[in-house]
Protein backbone atom coordinates (compact mmCIF):
# COMPACT_ATOMS: atom_id res chain seq x y z
CA UNK A 1 0.00 0.00 0.00
CA UNK A 2 1.02 3.60 -0.53
CA UNK A 3 1.77 5.86 2.39
CA UNK A 4 -0.03 9.20 2.39
CA UNK A 5 1.89 11.78 0.39
CA UNK A 6 0.17 14.82 1.92
CA UNK A 7 0.15 15.85 5.54
CA UNK A 8 -3.29 16.14 7.13
CA UNK A 9 -2.97 19.93 6.99
CA UNK A 10 -2.00 19.92 3.30
CA UNK A 11 -4.88 17.60 2.48
CA UNK A 12 -7.37 19.79 4.31
CA UNK A 13 -6.12 23.01 2.65
CA UNK A 14 -6.25 21.44 -0.82
CA UNK A 15 -9.77 20.10 -0.34
CA UNK A 16 -10.99 23.44 1.05
CA UNK A 17 -9.49 25.37 -1.87
CA UNK A 18 -11.19 23.08 -4.38
CA UNK A 19 -14.54 23.20 -2.58
CA UNK A 20 -14.50 27.01 -2.46
CA UNK A 21 -13.66 27.47 -6.15
CA UNK A 22 -15.91 27.65 -9.19
CA UNK A 23 -13.53 28.89 -11.91
CA UNK A 24 -10.50 26.59 -12.01
CA UNK A 25 -7.58 26.67 -14.44
CA UNK A 26 -4.89 23.99 -14.73
CA UNK A 27 -1.64 25.00 -16.39
CA UNK A 28 1.81 23.53 -17.01
CA UNK A 29 5.19 24.51 -18.39
CA UNK A 30 6.13 25.67 -21.89
CA UNK A 31 6.51 22.94 -24.53
CA UNK A 32 4.47 20.44 -22.51
CA UNK A 33 5.87 16.92 -22.37
CA UNK A 34 4.07 13.71 -21.48
CA UNK A 35 4.18 14.34 -17.75
CA UNK A 36 3.04 17.97 -17.95
CA UNK A 37 0.12 17.18 -20.24
CA UNK A 38 -0.70 13.82 -18.65
CA UNK A 39 -0.80 15.16 -15.10
CA UNK A 40 -2.88 18.17 -16.18
CA UNK A 41 -5.46 16.06 -18.01
CA UNK A 42 -5.59 13.60 -15.12
CA UNK A 43 -6.09 16.37 -12.56
CA UNK A 44 -8.92 17.78 -14.69
CA UNK A 45 -10.53 14.33 -14.65
CA UNK A 46 -10.27 14.25 -10.85
CA UNK A 47 -11.83 17.70 -10.48
CA UNK A 48 -14.59 16.64 -12.86
CA UNK A 49 -15.34 13.67 -10.59
CA UNK A 50 -15.96 16.21 -7.81
CA UNK A 51 -18.39 18.14 -9.99
CA UNK A 52 -15.81 20.87 -10.65
CA UNK A 53 -15.24 21.92 -14.23
CA UNK A 54 -11.77 23.20 -15.12
CA UNK A 55 -9.82 24.31 -18.16
CA UNK A 56 -6.38 22.99 -19.08
CA UNK A 57 -4.40 25.97 -20.39
CA UNK A 58 -0.96 25.27 -21.89
CA UNK A 59 1.56 27.90 -23.01
CA UNK A 60 2.16 26.48 -26.48
CA UNK A 61 2.23 23.37 -28.64
CA UNK A 62 2.86 19.87 -27.39
CA UNK A 63 4.23 17.03 -29.53
CA UNK A 64 2.16 15.23 -32.13
CA UNK A 65 2.70 11.94 -30.29
CA UNK A 66 0.63 13.24 -27.35
CA UNK A 67 -2.35 14.51 -29.33
CA UNK A 68 -4.15 11.17 -29.03
CA UNK A 69 -4.51 11.52 -25.24
CA UNK A 70 -8.14 11.63 -24.10
CA UNK A 71 -9.59 15.15 -23.76
CA UNK A 72 -6.74 16.94 -25.56
CA UNK A 73 -9.39 18.50 -27.80
CA UNK A 74 -10.46 20.54 -24.76
CA UNK A 75 -6.97 21.93 -24.08
CA UNK A 76 -6.54 25.68 -24.72
CA UNK A 77 -3.22 26.83 -26.20
CA UNK A 78 -2.22 30.26 -24.95
CA UNK A 79 -0.07 31.08 -27.98
CA UNK A 80 -3.05 30.50 -30.28
CA UNK A 81 -5.81 31.84 -28.04
CA UNK A 82 -4.09 34.54 -26.01
CA UNK A 83 -7.17 36.65 -25.30
CA UNK A 84 -9.09 33.61 -24.09
CA UNK A 85 -6.14 32.54 -21.95
CA UNK A 86 -5.81 36.02 -20.43
CA UNK A 87 -9.52 36.02 -19.58
CA UNK A 88 -9.34 32.54 -18.04
CA UNK A 89 -6.50 33.55 -15.72
CA UNK A 90 -8.00 36.94 -14.84
CA UNK A 91 -11.36 35.42 -13.86
CA UNK A 92 -10.10 32.22 -12.20
CA UNK A 93 -10.42 31.79 -8.47
CA UNK A 94 -8.05 28.80 -8.36
CA UNK A 95 -5.08 27.97 -10.60
CA UNK A 96 -3.22 24.67 -10.39
CA UNK A 97 0.41 24.89 -11.54
CA UNK A 98 1.49 21.40 -12.55
CA UNK A 99 4.97 20.14 -13.39
CA UNK A 100 6.85 23.42 -12.99
CA UNK A 101 8.59 25.03 -10.05
CA UNK A 102 8.69 28.71 -10.99
CA UNK A 103 6.53 31.07 -13.03
CA UNK A 104 9.20 31.68 -15.68
CA UNK A 105 8.62 28.12 -16.92
CA UNK A 106 5.33 29.20 -18.52
CA UNK A 107 7.22 31.71 -20.70
CA UNK A 108 4.87 34.24 -22.31
CA UNK A 109 2.10 33.37 -19.81
CA UNK A 110 4.22 34.43 -16.82
CA UNK A 111 2.96 37.97 -16.41
CA UNK A 112 -0.72 37.12 -16.58
CA UNK A 113 -0.23 34.08 -14.35
CA UNK A 114 1.55 36.08 -11.67
CA UNK A 115 -1.01 38.91 -11.82
CA UNK A 116 -4.01 36.56 -11.67
CA UNK A 117 -6.07 37.17 -8.49
CA UNK A 118 -6.64 33.42 -8.16
CA UNK A 119 -5.29 31.30 -5.36
CA UNK A 120 -2.46 29.15 -6.73
CA UNK A 121 -1.50 25.56 -5.94
CA UNK A 122 1.75 24.02 -7.14
CA UNK A 123 1.85 20.26 -7.74
CA UNK A 124 5.34 19.39 -8.90
CA UNK A 125 8.40 17.14 -8.58
CA UNK A 126 11.23 19.51 -9.51
CA UNK A 127 13.83 20.83 -7.11
CA UNK A 128 13.74 24.27 -5.48
CA UNK A 129 10.10 25.40 -5.85
CA UNK A 130 9.94 29.18 -6.06
CA UNK A 131 6.42 30.55 -6.45
CA UNK A 132 3.98 32.53 -4.35
CA UNK A 133 1.23 29.98 -3.70
CA UNK A 134 -1.53 29.20 -1.27
CA UNK A 135 -0.22 25.63 -1.23
CA UNK A 136 2.96 24.07 -2.59
CA UNK A 137 3.01 20.29 -3.00
CA UNK A 138 6.58 19.60 -4.08
CA UNK A 139 8.05 16.08 -4.05
CA UNK A 140 11.33 15.91 -6.01
CA UNK A 141 11.82 12.32 -4.86
CA UNK A 142 8.92 11.13 -7.03
CA UNK A 143 9.27 9.94 -10.61
CA UNK A 144 6.86 12.46 -12.07
CA UNK A 145 4.09 14.92 -11.39
CA UNK A 146 1.71 12.29 -12.71
CA UNK A 147 2.79 9.96 -9.90
CA UNK A 148 2.09 12.76 -7.42
CA UNK A 149 -1.38 13.30 -8.89
CA UNK A 150 -2.08 9.56 -8.60
CA UNK A 151 -0.99 9.51 -4.99
CA UNK A 152 -3.13 12.52 -4.06
CA UNK A 153 -6.20 10.97 -5.68
CA UNK A 154 -5.40 7.64 -3.99
CA UNK A 155 -5.00 9.31 -0.59
CA UNK A 156 -8.36 11.05 -1.02
CA UNK A 157 -10.01 7.67 -1.64
CA UNK A 158 -11.13 8.67 -5.13
CA UNK A 159 -9.27 6.04 -7.16
CA UNK A 160 -12.28 3.78 -7.73
CA UNK A 161 -14.27 6.67 -9.20
CA UNK A 162 -11.59 7.59 -11.73
CA UNK A 163 -12.30 6.79 -15.40
CA UNK A 164 -10.04 4.97 -17.83
CA UNK A 165 -9.03 8.30 -19.41
CA UNK A 166 -7.54 9.35 -16.07
CA UNK A 167 -5.48 6.15 -15.85
CA UNK A 168 -4.24 6.53 -19.43
CA UNK A 169 -3.04 10.08 -18.74
CA UNK A 170 -1.33 9.07 -15.49
CA UNK A 171 0.44 6.10 -17.07
CA UNK A 172 1.57 8.16 -20.07
CA UNK A 173 3.00 10.85 -17.78
CA UNK A 174 4.87 8.39 -15.59
CA UNK A 175 6.14 6.40 -18.58
CA UNK A 176 7.49 9.40 -20.50
CA UNK A 177 9.17 11.03 -17.48
CA UNK A 178 11.06 7.82 -16.72
CA UNK A 179 12.03 7.00 -20.30
CA UNK A 180 9.74 4.00 -20.41
CA UNK A 181 10.59 3.17 -16.77
CA UNK A 182 14.32 2.98 -17.49
CA UNK A 183 15.46 5.69 -15.04
CA UNK A 184 14.24 7.18 -11.76
CA UNK A 185 11.83 4.27 -11.47
CA UNK A 186 13.28 1.68 -9.10
CA UNK A 187 10.89 2.22 -6.19
CA UNK A 188 8.35 -0.49 -5.49
CA UNK A 189 5.64 2.19 -5.20
CA UNK A 190 5.87 2.89 -8.92
CA UNK A 191 5.03 -0.66 -9.86
CA UNK A 192 2.24 -0.84 -7.30
CA UNK A 193 0.76 2.21 -9.04
CA UNK A 194 1.12 0.56 -12.46
CA UNK A 195 -0.70 -2.52 -11.15
CA UNK A 196 -3.56 -0.33 -9.97
CA UNK A 197 -3.72 1.55 -13.28
CA UNK A 198 -4.01 -1.76 -15.13
CA UNK A 199 -7.24 -2.48 -13.23
CA UNK A 200 -8.72 0.40 -15.25
CA UNK A 201 -8.17 -1.74 -18.38
CA UNK A 202 -5.60 0.53 -19.98
CA UNK A 203 -3.49 -0.97 -22.77
CA UNK A 204 0.02 -0.04 -21.64
CA UNK A 205 1.57 -1.56 -24.78
CA UNK A 206 -0.58 0.60 -27.02
CA UNK A 207 0.25 3.69 -24.97
CA UNK A 208 3.95 2.91 -25.47
CA UNK A 209 3.48 2.49 -29.23
CA UNK A 210 1.48 5.70 -29.58
CA UNK A 211 4.24 7.67 -27.85
CA UNK A 212 7.45 6.00 -28.99
CA UNK A 213 6.46 4.44 -32.35
CA UNK A 214 4.73 7.43 -33.83
CA UNK A 215 7.40 9.21 -35.89
CA UNK A 216 7.36 10.23 -39.53
CA UNK A 217 9.95 8.68 -41.83
CA UNK A 218 11.66 12.09 -41.88
CA UNK A 219 12.11 11.97 -38.12
CA UNK A 220 13.69 8.52 -38.35
CA UNK A 221 15.99 9.69 -41.14
CA UNK A 222 17.04 12.68 -39.03
CA UNK A 223 17.90 10.41 -36.11
CA UNK A 224 20.07 8.24 -38.31
CA UNK A 225 21.79 11.29 -39.78
CA UNK A 226 22.51 12.79 -36.36
CA UNK A 227 23.91 9.58 -34.87
CA UNK A 228 26.06 8.94 -37.96
CA UNK A 229 27.31 12.44 -38.69
CA UNK A 230 26.90 14.65 -35.63
CA UNK A 231 27.77 12.52 -32.60
CA UNK A 232 30.90 13.58 -30.70
CA UNK A 233 32.19 10.91 -28.30
CA UNK A 234 34.69 11.58 -25.52
CA UNK A 235 35.67 8.09 -24.46
CA UNK A 236 37.96 9.08 -21.60
CA UNK A 237 35.27 11.35 -20.17
CA UNK A 238 32.49 8.77 -20.79
CA UNK A 239 30.50 11.56 -22.40
CA UNK A 240 29.05 12.62 -25.73
CA UNK A 241 27.14 15.42 -27.39
CA UNK A 242 25.52 16.12 -30.71
CA UNK A 243 24.08 19.25 -32.30
CA UNK A 244 21.27 19.84 -34.76
CA UNK A 245 21.26 23.04 -36.78
CA UNK A 246 18.26 25.01 -37.98
CA UNK A 247 19.11 24.04 -41.58
CA UNK A 248 19.17 20.36 -40.65
CA UNK A 249 15.80 20.70 -38.94
CA UNK A 250 14.45 22.24 -42.12
CA UNK A 251 16.05 19.58 -44.34
CA UNK A 252 14.37 16.82 -42.33
CA UNK A 253 10.96 18.55 -42.13
CA UNK A 254 11.19 18.87 -38.35
CA UNK A 255 8.01 19.13 -36.29
CA UNK A 256 7.77 19.42 -32.51
CA UNK A 257 8.59 16.11 -30.88
CA UNK A 258 10.78 14.70 -33.66
CA UNK A 259 13.89 14.91 -31.45
CA UNK A 260 12.14 13.60 -28.34
CA UNK A 261 14.28 10.96 -26.61
CA UNK A 262 17.15 11.28 -29.08
CA UNK A 263 19.45 12.46 -26.29
CA UNK A 264 19.10 9.02 -24.66
CA UNK A 265 20.53 7.11 -27.63
CA UNK A 266 24.26 7.72 -26.92
CA UNK A 267 23.79 6.30 -23.41
CA UNK A 268 23.50 2.90 -25.10
CA UNK A 269 27.26 3.10 -25.81
CA UNK A 270 29.21 0.92 -23.41
CA UNK A 271 30.63 2.98 -20.55
CA UNK A 272 28.75 6.16 -21.48
CA UNK A 273 27.61 8.22 -18.48
CA UNK A 274 26.52 11.52 -20.01
CA UNK A 275 24.75 12.58 -23.20
CA UNK A 276 24.02 16.16 -24.26
CA UNK A 277 21.80 17.33 -27.10
CA UNK A 278 22.09 20.81 -28.65
CA UNK A 279 19.29 21.94 -30.94
CA UNK A 280 18.98 25.32 -32.59
CA UNK A 281 15.55 26.83 -32.25
CA UNK A 282 13.75 26.42 -35.56
CA UNK A 283 12.60 30.05 -35.54
CA UNK A 284 14.61 32.27 -33.19
CA UNK A 285 18.27 33.06 -33.95
CA UNK A 286 20.91 32.64 -31.24
CA UNK A 287 18.75 30.29 -29.17
CA UNK A 288 19.96 26.74 -28.56
CA UNK A 289 17.93 24.22 -26.57
CA UNK A 290 19.97 21.87 -24.40
CA UNK A 291 18.96 18.45 -23.05
CA UNK A 292 21.16 16.41 -20.71
CA UNK A 293 20.82 12.79 -19.63
CA UNK A 294 23.12 10.80 -17.36
CA UNK A 295 23.32 7.53 -15.48
CA UNK A 296 24.21 6.56 -11.91
CA UNK A 297 25.25 9.50 -9.73
CA UNK A 298 26.44 11.95 -12.40
CA UNK A 299 24.69 15.28 -11.63
CA UNK A 300 23.62 16.60 -14.99
CA UNK A 301 21.35 19.05 -13.14
CA UNK A 302 24.43 20.78 -11.68
CA UNK A 303 25.99 20.90 -15.14
CA UNK A 304 22.77 22.41 -16.52
CA UNK A 305 22.77 25.07 -13.82
CA UNK A 306 26.47 25.89 -14.24
CA UNK A 307 26.71 25.98 -18.02
CA UNK A 308 23.29 25.99 -19.65
CA UNK A 309 21.01 28.38 -17.70
CA UNK A 310 18.90 25.43 -16.64
CA UNK A 311 18.40 22.69 -14.13
CA UNK A 312 16.29 19.65 -13.47
CA UNK A 313 16.82 16.22 -12.02
CA UNK A 314 20.00 14.30 -11.24
CA UNK A 315 19.83 12.22 -14.43
CA UNK A 316 17.55 14.32 -16.64
CA UNK A 317 17.92 18.07 -17.07
CA UNK A 318 17.62 20.84 -19.59
CA UNK A 319 18.56 24.41 -20.34
CA UNK A 320 19.14 26.93 -23.11
CA UNK A 321 21.94 29.06 -24.48
CA UNK A 322 21.58 32.45 -26.14
CA UNK A 323 24.34 32.13 -28.69
CA UNK A 324 25.28 30.52 -31.99
CA UNK A 325 25.35 26.74 -32.32
CA UNK A 326 29.14 26.88 -32.73
CA UNK A 327 29.50 28.76 -29.43
CA UNK A 328 27.13 26.30 -27.77
CA UNK A 329 29.36 23.44 -28.92
CA UNK A 330 32.41 25.17 -27.42
CA UNK A 331 30.60 25.66 -24.10
CA UNK A 332 29.55 22.01 -24.12
CA UNK A 333 33.10 20.78 -24.68
CA UNK A 334 34.24 22.92 -21.74
CA UNK A 335 31.47 21.56 -19.56
CA UNK A 336 32.40 17.98 -20.34
CA UNK A 337 36.07 18.60 -19.60
CA UNK A 338 35.32 20.32 -16.29
CA UNK A 339 32.79 17.81 -14.95
CA UNK A 340 34.52 14.72 -16.41
CA UNK A 341 31.80 12.16 -15.72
Amino acid sequence: MLVDILSSQEAAVLQDLIAASSHIVITCHKSPDGDALGSSLAWADYLRSLGKESVVLVPDAYPDFLQWLPNTEKVVRYDKHTEEGDLLLRTADLVFCLDFNEASRVDQMQEVLESSPAQKVMIDHHLNPNMDTALTLSHPDLSSTSELVFRIVWQFGAFEAMPKSWAVAIYCGMMTDTGGFTFNSSRADIFFIICQLLTKHIDKDKIYRKVYNNYSHWAIRMRGFVMCNKLNVFEEQHASFFSISRKELHDFHFIRGDAEGLVNEPLRIKGMKLSISLREDDRKPNLVWVSLRSVDDFPCNRMAETYFNGGGHLNASGGRLFCSLEEAERITRNAIMEFRP
